[in-house]
């Protein structure tokens, strides 16, 4: 199988250079970075540094808007303009598609799901899902994320306690990820995988850290290989991946969560032939399964597929806490007002309504998802001839002012999500009114790009957030997309973080470690964090938890 895979390789190779030799690049105009190497361009930059770096550099140095090289010559664009990422995710509807290879990826990782299908097959898998996660539907799951965070905070006094001490460094994406997969169980599928207590859960051994291992650091032909299959029909594709020994672990994956749809699937139909459905998504699902109406449906492989979609997309959102100790402080005082509001209607825990109510824990919340967008990059191919527009004019090679970018079909553009979340167009810091006549033009710009870069959850409180384009489904934001690719479990997700966090400042004291010295933010699909020269041991966010008492908070 190798073998034919590099003869593969070597045709495509062929073609591309061929290809490239004969046909000039629409984009010669637009300035960007100049290749380190012709064999993968600047593709190194994008997928083997700390995430967002190359595209933070880009952005100062070109714009918004910027040409870089893929393998062998081919450019592609890297977009964070607003309006430009609007036209593309938000108003184009299909004829902007996500890019077949990241089609691929999906279906190694999650199956031919949501985040597989395209075209009138996601328009139906959409329809079908849904309902499933709007807010009434997201209110009935807080309970379960509370009482998933409470378990495992009552691991780590455990752990604490039989050390005998106040405090103890845990790896927090070993933990959490494991806490959010029990709570998607619960929540989506009605099930317990257990794997907060019981560390020997394969299912939940197979997916700690999967994105981290598989996909972090790529060596160089793994990079050429991502590129050029760009051009591989997706059947030929999808032979070769089925049939590599390298991709055993996805392989794994795959079966072990399909047995475990499988049998949900078997008792949730039993329990709504029965007379007796729960509320769950799956639940849902399946019911929406036994129309009649071939458009509310889903094949066994979709219906499959859902389930893997949901966890492989949600179980690893929760790894970014603050660090800083005054921020703690403000969100447990915040917690423990709520907490007195909660106690005086009669009640003893937190809902959705109460998390809606606590400006602090949302600014915290839109902060977090901005300076740390999960999602990283957004690939999109143009699949007829387009205009993309430019809320931001860019100034050519030649001199040329550019307002609009004639786009080929077959182009393919990475929406950096990292970039557009801390761009100067969408965030920008206020000026004193009376000090603006002291200021240069170039001057407020640069004072808005160094505020843009900075964790500050205060730009929320004090209404400091300048967005002149509409996108995105929560905050202006580009983490969760956009437009008909959107994810729908923007809601789900925001509420477990928002969960997890009263949950774990309520318990405890947070503290750096010295090896957060070393963190790196990791390009793997998502954005993950390690520790440099510890790739070989995934996911790491090392910090010293502390047990604080109820007069604490």
């Amino acid at each position: 199988m190798e073998t034919s895979t590099l003869l593969i390789l070597a045709l495509l190779v062929a073609l591309v250079v061929a290809y490239r030799i004969y046909k000039p690049s629409p984009f010669s105009n637009i300035p960007g970075p100049e290749p380190t190497s012709f064999m993968l361009g600047n593709l190194r930059e994008i997928l083997q540094q700390p995430a967002g770096l190359a595209e933070f550099e880009w952005q100062r140095k070109y714009g918004d808007v910027v040409r870089f090289r893929a393998s062998f010559g081919t450019d592609q664009l890297m977009v964070a303009d607003p309006k430009a990422l609007q036209h593309v995710l938000q108003s184009s509807g299909y004829k902007w598609r996500k890019s077949p290879v990241r089609r691929e990826i999906a279906r190694l990782t999650s199956g031919k799901g949501l985040a597989w299908a395209d075209g009138d097959v996601h328009t139906r898998q959409r329809k079908v899902m849904l309902p499933g996660f709007r807010a009434p539907e997201t209110k009935y799951f807080v309970p379960f994320f509370i009482s998933c965070a409470e378990a495992m905070c009552s691991g780590w006094k455990g752990t604490i306690s039989r050390t005998g001490g106040q405090s103890h460094v845990f790896n927090f994406p070993e933990y959490v990820s494991r806490a959010t997969l029990d709570a998607i169980g619960q929540a989506a599928f009605d099930y317990d995988f257990g794997s907060t207590n019981n560390h020997e859960n394969e299912l939940a051994n197979l997916y700690e850290s999967l994105t981290a291992n598989a996909f972090s650091a790529p060596p160089d032909i793994a990079v050429l290989m991502l590129d050029l299959f760009r051009h591989v029909p997706p059947a030929v594709m999808e032979f070769i991946n089925d049939h590599n020994p390298k991709l055993k672990v996805l392989h794994r994956v795959a079966g072990v969560a399909n047995e475990v749809a499988s049998g949900l699937i078997a008792q949730k139909t039993e329990d709504i032939k029965g007379g007796n459905p729960n509320k769950d998504i799956m639940t849902f699902l399946v019911q929406s399964n036994l129309s009649e109406n071939p458009k509310s449906r889903l094949t066994e492989e979709e219906l499959l597929a859902q389930m893997r979609t949901l966890i492989f997309g949600g179980h690893e959102t929760i790894t970014k806490i603050a660090r800083n100790p005054q921020l703690q402080a403000r969100l447990r005082a915040e917690i423990r007002a709520t907490e007195e509001k909660i106690a005086d209607r009669g009640e003893e825990e937190f809902t959705m309504q109460d998390f809606e109510e606590m400006p602090v824990l949302n600014a915290m919340s839109k902060e977090t998802l901005r300076y740390h967008p999960v999602a990283i990059h957004l690939y999109r191919t143009a699949y007829e001839d387009d205009v993309l527009p430019l809320l931001k004019p860019i100034v050519g090679k030649s001199g040329e002012i550019i307002s609009e970018i004639h786009i080929p079909k077959g182009t393919q553009v990475i929406g950096s999500a990292s970039a557009y979340n801390r761009s100067v167009n969408f965030m920008s810091i206020r000026i004193l009114s009376d000090l603006d006549m002291f200021y240069r033009q170039g001057t407020r710009m640069y004072l808005a790009k160094a505020d843009s870069f900075e964790f500050n959850i205060d730009r929320w409180l004090e209404g400091r957030v300048k967005a002149e384009v509409s996108l995105g489904v929560y905050a202006n934001l580009a983490t969760f997309a956009s437009g008909i690719r959107s994810c729908i479990a923007w809601r789900f997700a925001v509420t477990e973080l928002q969960a997890f966090i009263v949950v774990l400042l309520r318990n405890f004291e947070l503290e750096t470690t010295p090896k957060l010295a070393k963190i790196r933010r990791e390009s793997a699909l998502a954005m993950v964090p390690t520790i440099e020269g510890e790739l070989d041991k995934g996911s790491q966010l090392p910090l010293k938890v502390s047990i604080i008492s109820k007069t604490e908070v």
